[in-house]
């Protein structure tokens, strides 16, 4: 690499690359933007990563972080203005990202795609990812974020998963008796961060000018 920038290759509706955008954001750093067309993923990026899935974040020194979780912790660990790492509360956070990244994604690609998987029903799958909802209820009806009154690494990890189930079907989710994360879910839509997060770019290839994530300045 060349460009004195760390290089993040994303993809704006991934939900792996939409929480290491916010642990960047969380965390002040700016970085090389390449948004990746999944239907014409770049050799640059398969170069340093084989298995092809966003995100991907090459420092500029050449060393490659793989996992949305690991790039949002190397940014934290650099600088976690808001706390966000919240190390008494690190058992906890790593447990409620593992629930979220192991049972809770399995059954949300069911319930998003049921037509792929014809053994239940999409209501079925909603109920059976509801488990995971009824966890995250009982942590908000004491307070505004998962662990506390401060967001953490949990809320960052969890919420683009959480937005993806109710984004199936909006109305459903809406209609389940779960107000506080309903409540959560809105704020965080809402979220500076998370809106910059959003912000669409067009797909990078080779020769386009530097993007830079966030964009202003």
């Amino acid at each position: 690499m060349t460009s004195s920038f760390h290089c993040l290759y994303s993809f704006r509706r991934c939900p792996y690359a939409m929480r290491a955008r916010l642990g960047l954001l969380f965390a002040e750093m700016r970085v090389e933007l390449r948004e990746v067309e999944l239907k014409n993923k770049p050799a640059q990026m398969l170069t340093i990563s084989p298995k092809g899935t966003v995100p991907v974040l090459q420092l500029f020194d050449g060393t490659v972080i793989e996992e949305s979780r690991d790039i949002m912790i190397w940014a934290l660990e650099k600088n976690d203005p808001q706390g966000l790492l919240y190390t008494k509360g690190a058992g906890q956070i790593d447990a409620l990202i593992e629930q979220n990244d192991s049972e809770f994604k399995y059954w949300l690609d069911r319930y998003k795609y049921a037509d792929r998987y014809p053994e239940k029903t999409q209501t079925e799958y909603r109920q059976c990812g509801e488990a995971f909802l009824q966890v995250l209820e009982g942590l908000l009806i004491k307070h505004p974020f998962l662990l506390g009154d401060n967001v953490t690494l949990a809320d960052v990890g969890i919420m683009p998963f959480v937005r993806q189930f109710a984004h199936v079907d909006r109305d459903a989710f809406y209609s389940l008796p779960y107000p506080n994360l309903q409540v959560w879910l809105k704020r965080w839509l809402q979220h500076p961060f998370f809106l910059q997060a959003m912000v669409k770019y067009k797909p990078w290839c080779e020769g386009d000018e530097l993007v830079l994530f966030p964009s202003y300045g």
